[in-house]
């Protein structure tokens, strides 16, 4: 009966596209794939507050937060969300998976639209898939190809463009002052998925409406715990009304198990850490700045986006795992991505840097890409 999953697996072999999961001990190689952007997730007032929560309430919440799971923990850090975002309230997930999912699946129907660039997250194009809206995609940061879309999809009742602030896999920023702009001109709400912008991106981490000086322009704002907050969740942040809104519509909120009180501890610490210690930000941005200056000058990499994701392209699938795996003999583990995460010919060793590394191990591994990667390789 089972014989297609077989067939299925070899062929993913054959074609360098089979994945496994890696066991990594953090004492023996130096990580530079992470998302824990701020290095808050071993920050020792995080997993002290994750320790009195667990003492206090137990390790899971029991329920959804709309039966028994709601706790003063969830509705804290809500309330903490809100004020650090500038909205009016915000909504906990358990996973910004489910944040994207519920969201954009109760906003919009087969009466509306969604418009979404090329290159966001698997999230967005499954909610999009599960609203049943009409699925509209422009070119990457493309704004002739967006406002093309907008003029041509009036007729539909609600237009609502999502884009990520910060894309993963490229780690460059949506242009969103021009889709701000865009969005007022033809009425379409807009929402940014914050996940990889939240403590990395503006002056005090705010996100991408700090970046580019537009706060409280975004309708929809949604965002993790899981990455550079160093804990796990996702939220989103908006107006009372559609908090309100998504409390009673959201299937992915109302029909799952809330997150762990211990969890929304952590975060909780994690964005009073953020408030309080600014230099975490501005480390995090000049070890990001110091890795591209060292491989710029070897032609690596030529993107100038100021985000900690450094893509280095190297097309072929199973030239990129080659040579993930000879870093990872050399205690360096770094990601070899591979369609369909992106797409064909365009596999890519990425790297992410944090707060956390010193500038012996950014030198090191800069070396390293030097001697094992072939001049020919195609830079971001």
């Amino acid at each position: 009966m089972f014989e297609f999953i077989n067939e299925e697996i070899e062929a993913l072999k054959k074609a360098g596209l089979y994945r496994e999961l890696r066991l990594i001990d953090r004492e023996k190689v130096k990580v530079f794939c992470s998302n824990d952007y701020l290095g808050l997730s071993k920050h020792p007032k995080i997993i002290g507050a994750s320790i009195r929560a667990t003492k206090e309430f137990g390790f899971g919440a029991g329920a959804s937060r709309l039966i028994s799971g709601n706790t003063i923990l969830h509705e804290e850090l809500e309330r903490k969300i809100a004020k650090f975002k500038g909205r009016e309230a915000a909504l906990v997930f358990p996973a910004g998976y489910m944040a994207n999912l519920g969201t954009i699946s109760s906003l919009v129907d087969e009466n509306d639209t969604v418009i979404i660039d090329r290159l966001n997250h698997a999230s967005i194009i499954d909610a999009c898939k599960l609203s049943r809206a009409k699925l509209q995609v422009y070119r990457h940061r493309n704004m002739e190809a967006l406002e093309a879309i907008l003029k041509k999809s009036g007729k539909l009742r609600r237009r609502l463009i999502v884009t990520d602030s910060v894309f993963s896999m490229d780690g460059d920023i949506a242009p969103l002052p021009e889709i701000v702009k865009l969005a007022k001109k033809y009425k379409a709400m807009t929402m940014i998925d914050e996940a990889h912008a939240t403590g990395v991106l503006g002056k005090t981490g705010r996100g991408a409406e700090e970046h580019f000086a537009i706060q409280g322009q975004i309708d929809i704002v949604m965002g993790t715990l899981s990455k550079a907050i160093g804990s796990m969740g996702g939220f989103i942040a908006g107006s009372k009304a559609l908090i309100d809104y998504l409390r009673n519509k959201a299937r992915s909120f109302i029909y799952t198990t809330a997150l762990p009180p211990s969890a929304c501890a952590a975060s909780l610490a994690a964005l009073e850490i953020i408030e309080s210690e600014p230099e975490l930000v501005r480390n995090l941005r000049m070890n990001s700045r110091f890795l591209k200056e060292l491989l710029g000058t070897e032609n690596l990499f030529s993107g100038s986006e100021d985000t900690p994701i450094i893509p280095i392209i190297l097309g072929d699938a199973e030239k990129t795992m080659d040579i993930s795996q000879k870093l990872f003999e050399r205690g360096f583990f770094v990601s070899g991505i591979r369609p369909p995460t992106v797409p064909k010919n365009e596999s890519r060793l990425r790297i992410t840097i944090t707060a956390a590394h010193s500038k012996e191990d950014i030198e090191c591994l800069a070396s390293l890409l030097r001697e094992l990667i072939p001049a020919a390789a195609k830079p971001m």
